[in-house]
């Protein structure tokens, strides 16, 4: 008898992983934005930003050890002596130049290479960089799975790990502000629980609750409602079953997840089974910062690039 992990396994998707053309498109129409790549000498990064280049959005400065970073440019047979590279052999190190450089308004961007998120975004918080803006930052997944999809967005499954409703509120206002960027003018906002009631034994249930009465107060440019679990946001199949009628159940644009754990798990759940392309930016800061896993390929590195550009004030 196989076991269930066998047939898990037989779940894996193998579909490509492709690029969606609307942020392609929209980001189009701001060419040769300045970013810095740190630490920026493995072949994934240098494939990546190499893709973004050919597609006329970036103009990178590298951030690394020169002889890594050029040894990862000749491998791909990249000719990048017209673009400016800054030596630091000290991994860690190169956040700081990269969060300098940005503070001083020479990148537009910040893009991680092979660097541990921890390590890139603990210098990017640092308030002598001053790139922190008024609102809290957050994590986006503009999640696509062929090239002309609608998509589905996921907030927060990165960065903030266990959000109170005023750092929900914050990221809230984020992805509003995102999806209007990209098209969507009045976001439909699932605030996701494990129950579509209001339950004192489920926290998460509550803080949808407040969250959905703050966004009616607030006047926010987007539909709100919460609580709602997962099938009854993205089927209205569920929500008929279920009884539910709002604008949001079974239509949901976006899904604000309660922790970094359900939203890290929905958004590989969709790589991984779905082989969904998982473009991923940091938003909120005065800078958009690029934190790709270092296991993405380089497809969904050059959607994430894309969505950085998009996000650009």
């Amino acid at each position: 008898m196989l076991s269930f992990l066998t047939y898990l396994k037989k779940m894996l998707s193998n579909k490509e992983i492709v690029c969606p053309n609307n942020l392609l498109d929209l980001a189009h129409k701001k060419k040769g934005v300045k970013v810095a790549v740190v630490n920026a000498g493995k072949p994934l990064p240098m494939l990546s930003v190499q893709d973004a280049v050919n597609e006329n959005l970036i103009e990178p400065i590298f951030i690394g050890h020169e002889v890594e970073i050029q040894k990862c440019a000749e491998d791909i047979k990249w000719d990048i002596s017209k673009f400016e590279l800054i030596h630091e052999p000290v991994e860690n190190d190169t956040a700081k130049i990269a969060a300098r450089l940005a503070s001083e308004g020479k990148v537009q961007i910040i893009v991680k290479g092979h660097i541990h998120t921890d390590v890139l975004m603990k210098e990017v918080l640092k308030r002598e960089y001053n790139l922190l803006g008024k609102k809290r930052l957050s994590h986006i997944w503009h999640m696509t799975i062929d090239k002309d999809d609608k998509p589905l967005i996921i907030t927060d499954g990165a960065l903030n790990v266990l959000p109170n409703v005023k750092t929900k509120m914050h990221i809230l206002k984020n992805v509003v502000n995102f999806s209007n960027r990209i098209g969507i003018e009045r976001p439909k906002v699932s605030v996701l629980s494990a129950t579509e009631e209001v339950l004192e034994s489920v926290p998460s249930s509550i803080d949808a609750a407040e969250i959905t009465k703050l966004a009616k107060e607030e006047n926010l440019n987007a539909d709100v409602f919460g609580p709602l679990a997962f099938d009854n946001s993205i089927s209205k199949k569920s929500a008929a079953i279920k009884g539910i009628k709002n604008l949001v159940a079974g239509e949901a644009d976006v899904l604000l997840v309660p922790n970094v754990e359900a939203g890290n798990a929905l958004v590989k759940m969709l790589i991984y089974f779905s082989g969904a392309c998982a473009a991923g930016v940091v938003v909120g800061g005065k800078v958009p910062v690029v934190i790709t896993s270092r296991s993405d390929e380089a497809q969904a590195r050059l959607a994430s690039i894309a969505a950085a550009v998009v996000a650009l004030d």
